[in-house]
């Protein structure tokens, strides 16, 4: 079974800066493409970013474009979402998954089938 636990939300002014993590539990971590999503209250969670399997490649949500950064270490089985010049709009629980194909990088949900217990992220403006 597969385990995800995201760190390092909290409450940031707007403008400010946060750095998530992502820890999973299983060996083949490496092998497979991660993303982060995120869900505001009453909205429906969305993509924010992904990156393949051995972070070469990365992908992001356009509004999220220029100010946050995925990024993996395969050697610790960690994902990461540096978060820049946070906006208030960005306030929301921030999950990372794992896409059921190990090389697969979608923005929909359904194609992951493991998922983090999620992080808020508070911004104030």
């Amino acid at each position: 079974q597969v385990q995800l636990v995201e760190s390092g939300g909290g409450l940031v002014q707007a403008g400010g800066s946060l750095r998530l993590s992502c820890a999973a539990s299983e060996g083949s971590f490496n092998s497979y493409a991660m993303a982060w999503f995120r869900q505001a209250p009453g909205k429906e969670r969305e993509f924010v970013a992904a990156i393949n399997w051995s972070g070469s490649s990365t992908y992001y949500k356009d509004h999220v474009k220029g100010r946050f950064t995925i990024s993996r270490d395969n050697a610790k089985n960690t994902v990461s979402l540096q978060m820049n010049s946070l906006k208030p709009e960005d306030t929301a629980v921030y999950y990372c998954a794992r896409p059921v194909s190990p090389r697969s990088i979608t923005w929909n949900v359904w194609d992951y089938n493991y998922w983090g217990q999620g992080t808020q992220v508070t911004v104030s403006s």
